[in-house]
């Protein structure tokens, strides 16, 4: 029987979009057309708090920013969902069980 690692390897070489959302802010669109190159926007997360990571829009961990030679870098801290039963794991699709038309009748 084949294992689960076997059917991944069909996918593997889809490209994805990963995202690392540092933080959001609502601001009005005046606020916005003022913003000038010196400008600071304070966003909603803490210095301290991880960071999300999202694959093509959907959460699938938490990290931390480091230095990786002269360029930033992400040290995944969390997978999301990784034996919690968080939804974000179970939302992927049952296996499915064929069974033959006219199998019963055959046995």
């Amino acid at each position: 029987m084949a294992s689960h690692a076997d059917g991944f390897g069909l996918i593997q070489d889809i490209d994805v979009r990963l995202t690392v959302e540092l933080g959001r802010k609502s601001m009005q669109l005046r606020d916005v057309l003022g913003l000038g190159e010196s400008s600071v926007i304070e966003l909603d997360r803490l210095t301290d708090e991880p960071l999300d990571m999202f694959v093509n829009g959907k959460l699938i961990a938490r990290g931390e920013v480091v230095a990786q030679g002269n360029r930033f870098a992400i040290r995944v801290i969390e997978i999301v969902g990784a034996g919690s039963g968080d939804p974000a794991i179970e939302r992927r699709a049952q296996p499915i069980t064929v069974t033959p038309t006219g199998a019963s009748e055959a046995a």
